[in-house]
């Protein structure tokens, strides 16, 4: 049984978000809320500068559009207690505008109609559960929560780094940088910005900035409480960021069995490792949250460590996205038959 999806934006990531749902037998995209015409939608589906055509056609009808003979329809309120998820029969609405991020706003889809909602970023507050795959996807909890987080781009690539690293030979304490590609929440010019920094062109400088993904890091591996910390290094490319985290282990280790531990335990498929001597735009596409450089792995003294993991923050990030949905889905379809039986 096949659950039924809506999308909420359709910017970077709900595109990306509806390009991997589309290929997804468990999800069935039943509406997109946008407010661009289907013309506009249809031609940036189809066509993409960092990621390439879309091998399926998408396109424009009178109610929205159409992709292999599927009608997806097209709602474009700004009001989502008057989006029509209830009439549409909507399991699950993937929040994609960023606007929505407190639990108490997205509350809104479920007074819509919807059954849950899932944020395409981290919650700004609210009764949300943040779930990181690979990391605490087995604790996702349908009865409690009607809200759902998946977090940021660089905290499901930094998690199962943690987590794998924690498991296996115990953190003690560490930082993180991550060095990441702009986004839209820069200016491509000088302008007025909250962040100082951000207000800089993002195309001629590399830009300090905060970040959340270490902090955020507790409610997923609540062990690791306090124990790292970091920042974030905005860069002028388009697309793909890494995160370069140093810790202290309970253990000494040798680089070897630090990227031995990572391809033993790949945590159901996020995390990769190459061996390889790539750049940035090897891994465009790349639909890992979180890929182990071995070459760059280094051990200082016998228990510092330094681990670069690169990650697509856009395409890896959405294929979570999809993930989490369809086993939110998948919850509710258990529930259900529970009850039933």
């Amino acid at each position: 049984m096949t659950t039924n999806i809506a999308i909420n934006g359709m910017g970077r990531i709900g595109r990306m978000v509806l390009r991997i749902a589309l290929k997804n037998e468990d999800l069935n995209v039943v509406a997109i809320n946008a407010s661009y015409p289907p013309e506009t939608i249809a031609h940036l589906i189809n066509y993409d500068t960092t990621h390439g055509a879309y091998d399926l056609k998408v396109e424009p009808t009178d109610n929205g559009i159409k992709v292999n003979q599927q009608e997806i329809k097209l709602v474009s309120d700004r009001n989502p207690e008057r989006l029509p998820w209830q009439s549409l029969g909507i399991d699950v609405v993937i929040e994609a505008t960023g606007k929505f991020n407190h639990g108490d706003k997205a509350e809104a889809h479920i007074a819509a109609g919807a059954k849950k909602v899932l944020l395409t970023g981290p919650s700004k507050g609210g009764h949300v559960q943040m779930i990181v795959k690979g990391v605490n996807d087995d604790r996702l909890d349908v009865e409690k929560y009607d809200i759902f987080s998946n977090a940021s781009c660089t905290t499901n690539c930094i998690g199962p780094v943690a987590k794998v690293l924690n498991d296996r030979f115990g953190i003690q304490n560490g930082l993180m940088t991550t060095v990441h590609a702009i986004t839209n929440d820069q200016n491509n010019i000088d302008n007025p910005h909250k962040d100082l920094r951000r207000a800089r062109s993002c195309n001629e400088s590399i830009i300090p900035t905060s970040t959340g993904a270490a902090k955020a890091l507790k409610e997923v591996l609540p062990e690791l409480e306090g124990k790292l910390h970091g920042m974030a290094l905005r860069v002028p490319t388009k697309n793909v960021s890494l995160v370069d985290l140093v810790v202290d282990l309970d253990t000494d280790v040798t680089v070897d069995q630090v990227n031995q531990a990572f391809k033993d335990h790949d945590l159901n498929g996020v995390i990769s490792t190459e061996d390889a001597p790539l750049v940035s735009m090897d891994y465009n596409t790349n639909p890992h949250s979180a890929i182990i450089d071995t070459q760059s792995t280094m051990v200082m003294g016998e228990n510092k460590v330094k681990i670069i993991a690169w990650y697509d923050n856009e395409w890896g990030y959405s294929n979570r996205v999809v993930e989490v949905a369809a086993y939110i889905g998948q919850l509710l379809k258990n529930d259900i038959a529970a009850v039933v039986n």
